[in-house]
Parts: structure tokens; C-alpha cells; sequence
């Protein structure tokens, strides 16, 4: 997977979600204004932050060589996903579940599912 494809299945979630560069090289991807999915784009290696249960973090971290935890954000709940070392379907489905993550932790005013 590359970030144009990574891109494409974050934009393809939901029609409310947002994406934008906030520094130079960043691109953010936010539901409702909450970040679920991020990347720096001058790193060599591919790769995305997602959000995650510490519990879930911790898990996959200690299964899978592409997953670390997230240098830049709250190591706990977030971990990185580097793309050349991992199935795309694996990191389709860690993107969901992060988006599904900050959806169930949103007021119930926003309408989102």
C-alpha cells in the first residue's frame, strides 16, 4: 500500500472526512475534527499513525515487526504502520478501527456511525 492508496481508503470511509497539511509535510486525516490517521511524508520509510487501544497497541506491537509505537503522538494510543512491511488488508483494517475509535468517542450530536 501506498499513501495515495492509503489516502484514497481514508477519504472513501465517510464523506465527512477531512484531510489536510498542517506542517509542511504532514497530512492528517480527521472525522469530525479529531485526528484518526496521520503522515509525515518526509520520512524514507512509508508509513501511517493510526489510533489505538493501549491494549491493542501493545499487542500488535509485539506481533508484527511494522508496527512501533508513534514517536511523535501519545505512544500508548497511537502506533505506526509501515506500509512496505505490511499486508494492505492489515492496514485497512487498522485504519478502520482507529476511525471506529474516535467515531464511538464522539458526542452523538455529530450523527456519525
Amino acid at each position: 500500500m501506498n499513501i495515495e492508496e492509503v489516502r484514497e481508503y481514508a477519504l472513501n470511509l465517510n464523506e465527512q472526512v477531512t484531510e489536510d497539511l498542517f506542517v509542511r509535510s504532514w497530512i492528517s486525516w480527521r472525522i469530525a475534527g479529531r485526528w484518526f490517521l496521520l503522515t509525515n511524508l518526509d520520512v524514507p520509510e512509508p508509513h501511517v499513525a493510526v489510533k489505538m487501544l493501549p491494549e491493542v497497541a501493545i499487542d500488535l506491537r509485539e506481533r508484527y515487526d511494522g508496527v512501533g509505537p508513534a514517536i511523535h503522538m501519545n505512544k500508548k494510543n497511537w502506533s505506526e504502520l509501515y506500509l512496505n512491511l505490511l499486508d494492505d488488508d492489515f492496514v485497512k483494517e487498522q485504519i478502520k478501527a482507529s476511525y471506529d475509535l474516535v467515531v464511538s468517542k464522539l458526542p452523538k450530536k455529530y450523527g456519525i456511525k
